[in-house]
């Protein structure tokens, strides 16, 4: 919008120098931008997935206090509360409103083509955060920051390993949600671990959908028809705080003297229960996406080419070794 504008302002210019040679037409210029924003603000178009996690609120914020008017921006966000066809809506709408950037957190994988050609079509850049998408020409975006899900993945059953090392186990797997990438991921990490392991059976799979309520409404289903539980494998925190009050509620221990849980995201409510010892281990996935998507819009505006995946760097966090002072320290 903002480019668009200089155009319009120097077509402006022009009639205006017509009326002065003696032209008999009234010039006029309407130089208000469809959405609000001024001439010089980068108008930035965010369809988010929705609010179903302490992870998804951090995330947010980070965009939110990232693309501010202090900043030279103008953040036009939209909730999509986990329905694909609402962020299709939005980017349609971020196209009506001639956005600069439009920021898509994808809820599923797929489904992209067409309106992301769309907006190619229309010269507005798209940048993925968080969940990849998988689309016939990559060219439909122009880069995207966030996660290894399958290295996540395989970092919580290298812990496994080490962990339990011959032991037999029965693994409850409470999923996100089907066909996002951090389930993909996650999940093909843990069912490359139990392939590996002719000891390890998992005993229930299920989505959690990423939400609290979730987990333990899968978690409840699954201790009334199976006791013999030793690690449970959740997808995100959420799932992990609704799957732990239904084992307490069921009367049994999280930890070291009871059911192992597994968790990812590493928000600070997670680590929370790291330090308590109710979540064994936490593989960090950072939700802190503004500033790094900020340094890609000022990339494309020097000209410049940014490049196509940025994957941010992370950790994991084991409950037998975690402390308070690195709790502390976290800024999400």
């Amino acid at each position: 919008m903002r480019k668009k504008m200089i155009a319009l302002l120097s077509a402006a210019t022009l009639s205006m120098a017509l009326v002065a040679c003696g032209s008999s037409k009234t010039a006029s210029t309407d130089d208000s931008k469809k959405d609000g924003g001024s001439a010089s603000e980068i108008v930035v178009g965010f369809s988010q997935v929705g609010a179903e996690s302490d992870w998804r609120t951090a995330n947010t914020e980070s965009m939110k206090s990232t693309f501010t008017e202090a900043n030279g921006y103008k953040l036009i966000f939209d909730d999509a509360q986990q329905k694909q066809e609402n962020q299709i809506t939005a980017i349609r709408n971020f196209i009506q409103q001639e956005v600069d950037y439009i920021v898509l957190a994808p809820v599923t994988e797929t489904g992209w083509d067409t309106v992301l050609k769309e907006a190619k079509d229309a010269g507005i850049p798209v940048i993925i955060v968080d969940r990849m998408i998988d689309v016939s020409d990559d060219s439909l975006y122009t880069a995207w920051v966030g996660s290894d899900f399958r290295a996540e993945g395989d970092k919580a059953v290298e812990w496994m390993n080490t962990k339990f090392a011959d032991k037999d186990l029965n693994i409850v797997h409470i999923q996100g949600t089907i066909g996002s990438s951090a389930q993909i991921g996650r999940t093909e990490g843990l069912e490359a671990g139990v392939d590996a392991h002719a000891n390890w059976n998992i005993v229930a799979q299920q989505t959690g959908e990423f939400t609290q309520a979730k987990g333990q409404e899968v978690m409840e289903s699954v201790l009334k028809q199976n006791s013999d539980i030793d690690v449970v494998y959740c997808e995100n925190d959420n799932e992990a705080f609704g799957a732990i009050d239904a084992i307490e509620a069921a009367g049994k221990k999280c930890g070291e003297d009871g059911i192992t849980v597994i968790s990812f995201d590493a928000t600070k409510a997670g680590l929370t229960e790291t330090l308590s010892g109710k979540i064994s281990y936490d593989v960090e996935c950072n939700p802190l996406h503004g500033p790094r998507v900020q340094n890609i819009i000022e990339t494309l505006e020097k000209g410049e080419t940014p490049d196509k995946l940025a994957y941010v760097e992370e950790e994991a966090f084991d409950a037998a070794t975690f402390t308070q002072e690195e709790l502390d320290k976290r800024a999400y």
